[in-house]
């Protein structure tokens, strides 16, 4: 474990799931990669059927006896775990947390427990800082601060997930047993022509642009969005999906890649998307209001709703308050440049999934900003 071989097996959790299954297309590309093992609950994707090097399993990552062993017996030598129920289940959180939390913990420990297995890429979130009203523009979260959230499911979750992989790593390094070099990564908003365009999901893009169809629900979000509603500390970074994938493969295959555990925020430097630059993108006029309207909106779509809109308690806060964070360290010890600003990422459709983009709505960028 922890130095690589020259042959490569891929485990990959969530690979029906948006970055999923981009990882799984780019390692069924590269010509060192053996065999693809992909895990989700969801079906297979059509993109990924028929690929003689992927070997798929129709599972939750929870259900231990479903997967654990048919996978040992592929050798693995890298696992990818992207693997998370994001939307949270209304009336349901107990199942959510076995889903999320105690399948992270089986994945974690396969990983420490199966010899082939040299490294873990474990993907986990910026919410786990916090968006608190004591935060700043100016200040710029750094991977040594302390994961503060308490209230947004997804964060608390991401956060305990977090603390039993070092608790599990930390343990078995004591032990003296071979343990895998661990990467964590936690990811701005990732956007694309893939994410926005082949899988549109709810979120912040979707709605600014009238994506969201087919629901009264999703409808009436598009509508109040017609124009930009954000409070004076509203602050967004975004990440596109090509350097997503690029950082994995770095952190999955680069030899340089020598640490044995380290946590890297990924987000391009540069200035992040204030409200006044979604405007002028989106074409949009911006509306300012205050938190207190966001919260009583928020708390008002997810109940009526029944969680259809996902935006559950604590989820307002992200739509009020800004979390910035430094996303240099993998530049300082990996030399990673990334292709895309934060603002061209949402900007513009470039990127390896361009062919998603009606013609229509694609919007090239003049010149690369890193």
């Amino acid at each position: 474990m922890g130095t690589p071989s020259g042959r490569h097996v891929v485990f990959v959790t969530g690979a029906a799931g948006y970055v999923g299954c981009m990882l799984c297309e780019r390692l069924l590309e590269r010509a060192d990669v053996e065999k693809v093992i992909a895990l989700d609950k969801e079906p297979q994707p059509e993109s990924l059927k028929g690929k003689t090097k992927l070997s798929w399993i129709t599972a939750n990552t929870a259900d231990h006896d479903a997967w654990y062993d048919a996978v040992r017996a592929m050798q693995p030598t890298e696992v990818i775990h992207t693997a998370w129920q994001i939307r949270e289940l209304y009336g349901d959180r107990a199942r959510e947390w076995r889903w999320n939390v105690e399948g992270s913990r089986q994945v974690f420990a396969f990983a420490h427990e199966t010899p082939s297995v040299e490294r873990l890429v474990h993907f986990s979130t910026a919410s786990g800082y916090g968006a608190y009203e004591t935060n700043t523009f100016a200040h710029h979260f750094t991977e040594d601060e302390p994961l503060r959230e308490e209230e947004y499911i997804y964060g608390i979750e991401k956060i305990q997930a977090e603390r039993d992989l070092r608790a599990l790593h930390e343990k078995s390094v004591q032990g003296g047993a071979p343990v895998p070099i661990v990467s964590i990564v936690r990811p701005a908003a990732i956007t694309g022509p893939a994410g926005r365009f082949a899988r549109i999901r709810f979120g912040l893009q979707a709605a600014l642009a009238g994506e969201l169809k087919g629901n009264l629900f999703y409808r009436l979000v598009s509508f109040l969005t017609s124009v930009i509603p954000a409070t004076r500390t509203w602050v967004r970074q975004f990440i596109h999906e090509d350097d997503v994938v690029d950082i994995v493969m770095l952190l999955a295959f680069d030899v340089r890649v020598r640490h044995t555990y380290e946590v890297f925020n990924i987000t391009p430097p540069g200035e992040p998307v204030y409200r006044e630059q979604m405007g002028e993108i989106t074409g949009k006029r911006v509306v300012v209001i205050p938190p207190w309207v966001v919260r009583i909106a928020f708390f008002t779509l997810w109940h009526l709703s029944r969680g259809v809109v996902p935006n559950g308690p604590g989820v307002w806060r992200f739509y009020c308050y800004p979390i910035v964070m430094d996303g240099t360290k993998l530049t300082r010890m990996y030399g990673y440049r990334y292709q895309f600003s934060s603002r061209d990422a949402f900007r513009y459709t470039d990127g390896r999934y361009v062919k998603c983009v009606p013609t229509s709505r694609q919007k090239p960028s003049p010149q690369r900003s890193f």
